[in-house]
């Protein structure tokens, strides 16, 4: 449908929420609806899903309308809302996401690279990168990050690595990093810019869990702000978007925003959710606003959860105390990691313990810890469960600590130094399924990790090692989920015929 345009752009300020304002006249306007979703405004919604949801979300769950725009070219309310959006963020041009981060880092990839170009990146990337090495054909430069060995967690890519890799190769084509962690964990991002920079090439950040370090001093500096050229953050994660709303911002002249266009056009819906769209606006518009405040008593909160769960005997929160390093500079306050191996249990058994009998849901777990966000969305009376939860936990388990680690980044063994062909290549090849134990030294043609946090352990295009394969078993032993393969109890993987 033609779009009825907005114009004078330029007078539109961050009081404003103008597709979230076009989203509810039309779900207000009466009229008789000849075209998608075939639920008609709800009208044929079943009533299980209408008890759940309530009737009034489906009058909102409209299509692009005159005057609702067009996410692939807009020219009004979405075209006014990305504006709004990249000046909140920092950015200079803004794409809302309605396929996730996922699409994000996707079409970053997809935009700065084609088949057979490097890109140099971290071993501990989102699957979703991988993905966009799988579409695009290029070739990654896998760098390791810095590791801890005592507390078992790997932070940033330091600056250094990214040198040298660059060195190595100078003709790659884009840098990409993760900022922050899943552990909230933050690297030297503004040498990382710099050194990118000398090539004249992007730095291009999955900062999907880094949304609201714009709009408070005390959190880490945003990517764009360090001088990443493109990020992509996970709205729906930290801040007031529904879940898979994310957005991709950029700024400078490295990134062709054409080529950005074109990209996300391959990885997005060309029927995109108004309610996730308008989630976007809304969320940029209540931390435009008010998000100083808001992340001002996030902090709070987290600060009061862990001091008070670190004075219960048993539990310990060692990334506050850590010390600095080029792999850790700084530290997302509102992420809390606590570490529960001096109790005698696996983080996996204390997660599945607060969940099934303390009615505690935290992020994720590990060996040692469980990870908990901490966002706007917590209240004092959150927290207070939270604490009473571990104090409970504190008291019914025993005290001998877990000694054993899952030490997978530690100098006798690289994830990534084993890439034998590109993940393209791997991915398209002719396969063949073995059981687990005839796979090592054979050619990994499938994503393998464990969820969350997502990160591949094997991905297509790899040898398949003993350690590896060591790795995952004890992951699933001890209680964690590994997904990605096509056989969900890991007992056969799918490999490269030879």
């Amino acid at each position: 449908m033609p779009c009825r345009c907005i114009k004078n752009f330029q007078m539109l300020n961050q009081n404003q929420a103008p597709l979230l304002a076009a989203l509810k006249a039309n779900a207000d306007r009466p009229h008789t609806a000849f075209y998608t979703p075939g639920h008609k405004r709800g009208v044929g919604i079943g009533q299980p899903l209408a008890d759940l949801l309530g009737q009034a979300v489906f009058g909102a769950d409209l299509t692009e309308l005159a005057d609702l725009d067009n996410l692939f070219t807009p020219q009004g309310v979405i075209q006014a809302a990305q504006q709004l959006a990249a000046e909140a963020f920092g950015g200079t041009q803004t794409w809302f996401l309605v396929n996730g981060s996922t699409s994000g880092i996707a079409a970053a990839i997809l935009a700065t690279c084609g088949t057979g170009d490097k890109i140099i990146l971290p071993r501990h990337v989102h699957s979703s990168a991988i993905a966009g090495l799988i579409l695009s054909g290029a070739i990654p430069v896998f760098v390791n990050p810095e590791y801890d060995p005592v507390l078992d967690i790997a932070h940033s890519v330091t600056p250094q690595a990214v040198k040298t890799a660059l060195q190595q190769h100078p003709d790659a084509k884009a840098v990409l990093t993760v900022y922050p962690t899943y552990y909230g964990v933050c690297g030297d991002l503004q040498a990382i810019a710099q050194i990118t920079h000398q090539y004249n090439i992007p730095l291009l950040v999955d900062e999907a869990h880094g949304a609201h370090f714009a709009f408070h001093p005390e959190l880490p500096t945003p990517a764009l702000a360090a001088g990443a050229d493109l990020t992509v953050q996970s709205i729906h994660k930290v801040l007031g978007a529904l879940t898979q709303a994310s957005m991709l911002h950029i700024q400078g002249r490295r990134i062709d925003s054409d080529r950005v266009s074109k990209a996300l056009q391959l990885v997005q819906s060309t029927s995109p959710s108004y309610l996730l769209l308008a989630s976007l606006d809304a969320a940029r518009q209540q931390m435009a606003l008010h998000g100083r405040d808001l992340m001002s008593r996030t902090l709070q909160l987290a600060d009061t959860a862990r001091t008070r769960i670190s004075g219960i005997p048993g539990l310990s929160t060692p990334l506050f105390t850590s010390k600095p390093s080029p792999g850790f500079v700084t530290l997302d306050r509102t992420r809390l990691t606590v570490t529960v191996a001096d109790l005698g249990l696996t983080g996996f058994a204390a997660e599945a313990i607060l969940d099934e009998q303390l009615s505690i849901n935290a992020e994720f777990s590990s060996l040692q810890h469980v990870t908990f966000i901490i966002s706007l969305g917590n209240t004092p009376a959150d927290i207070e469960k939270l604490v009473q939860a571990f104090t409970d936990l504190a008291e019914m388990t025993p005290s001998s600590p877990v000694k054993k680690r899952l030490i997978f980044w530690d100098n006798d063994f690289k994830m990534g130094s084993s890439m034998q062909i590109s993940p393209r290549i791997a991915f398209f090849s002719t396969t063949e399924t073995l059981p687990l134990e005839q796979t090592s030294d054979r050619i990994c043609a499938e994503i393998v990790c464990p969820y969350p946090p997502g990160i591949p352990v094997l991905m297509p295009g790899e040898v398949i090692t003993k350690q590896a394969l060591d790795y995952l078993r004890q992951i699933q032993v001890m209680g964690g989920f590994i997904s990605g393969c096509a056989d969900t109890s890991f007992s056969t993987l799918k490999v490269v015929k030879e």
